[in-house]
């Protein structure tokens, strides 16, 4: 099958699945129910193509097919931001209350520790990819234990509210970020469109990029600031979710079997899009709310965690 007719499919599967999750059983008050459900497909739709999009932009630069943004300690920072506003200011305080703010406050922190990530580790001689990668994860341990710290220390009331942030719900949108998210992916998706025909020779490794003439700091830098943009939408949106990055990413490398990110990117979105509006339609058909969409996903993605290693290791003892 032709690269273009794998995605006319997935753009078949798409329509399908948004079709039924907004008009199955819809009954007579569908003038309630149906733009409850548009709202909560949007959600939907803007989390999974940013959380696709972040991961398959990250496991290029760092040429690592079992990494994602997580890694270098974005969703802990995120979650010890939220922890701190509500340790500092209480739960009651404006900056809490108010959600643009908070979500305002999350991402300029988000992209100033990918600044200072960048700036003050990886240009250095000698250092590459990896070890920022190894500082980051020292940093996100840094960041969860204080989070970690700092909850024990709050009101146990103020502390369910700082729960409700810890775990992904897709039967919660925060519908009051939806107008500001599509802003701010718009504004990245006009941005970043100058930097994509760089990834397939990113790709190659950092020395063939630089021997082919590209930029490969420079853009590497804008890289880290956009998915630390990307993963504070799709957190802010439903909470941090671990592991649906690397199966959309994945599923996408094995379906399309081509090096193009131009086909990669669309396919990782279509994909986590589908995956996610199909995972929660049976969520609330099949299981009845009985459990939740996130704790499927994160099952499912650390056994496919564990297969890729698996893998990994087979071909690395050969």
């Amino acid at each position: 099958m032709k690269l273009k007719h794998k995605i006319y499919l997935l753009i078949g599967l798409l329509v399908f699945s948004v079709s039924l999750f907004l008009f199955y059983d819809l009954g007579s008050s569908w003038e309630y129910a149906l733009p409850r459900r548009a709202t909560k497909v949007l959600g939907i739709i803007l989390t999974g193509g940013s959380i696709a999009f972040s991961t398959v932009i990250f496991q290029t630069i760092t040429g690592n097919r079992i990494l994602t943004p997580s890694i270098i300690g974005l969703d802990s920072l995120y979650l010890l931001v939220q922890t701190f506003i509500i340790f500092a200011f209480g739960s009651a305080s404006f900056i809490t209350v108010n959600k643009e703010v908070n979500f305002l406050l999350s991402v300029s922190c988000m992209v100033l520790f990918a600044i200072l990530l960048y700036k003050f580790l990886f240009k250095g001689e000698g250092r590459n990819i990896y070890f920022l990668l190894l500082v980051g994860i020292v940093f996100g341990t840094l960041f969860g234990s204080l989070s970690t710290f700092m909850q024990v220390l709050i009101d146990p009331n103020e502390f369910m509210l700082v729960q409700d942030r810890m775990f992904a719900s897709f039967n919660n949108v925060n519908t009051e970020l939806l107008i500001g998210s599509i802003i701010l992916l718009i504004g990245i998706g006009l941005y970043v469109s100058r930097y994509l025909k760089y990834l397939d020779v990113l790709a190659l490794g950092r020395d063939q990029a630089i021997n082919l003439g590209v930029p490969y700091n420079f853009i590497v830098q804008r890289f880290l600031i956009i998915i630390a943009i990307l993963v504070s939408i799709a957190t802010a949106l439903v909470g941090p979710i671990t592991f649906l990055g690397l199966l959309v990413a994945n599923i996408a490398y094995q379906f399309m079997k081509t090096y193009r990110h131009t086909y990669l990117l669309t396919a990782s979105i279509l994909i986590s899009i589908v995956a996610l509006v199909g995972g929660q339609l049976i969520v609330e058909r099949v299981f009845t709310f009985s459990t939740t969409l996130s704790v499927i996903i994160n099952f499912t993605g650390g056994v496919y965690f564990i297969y890729l290693l698996l893998k990994e290791s087979k071909s690395w003892s050969k």
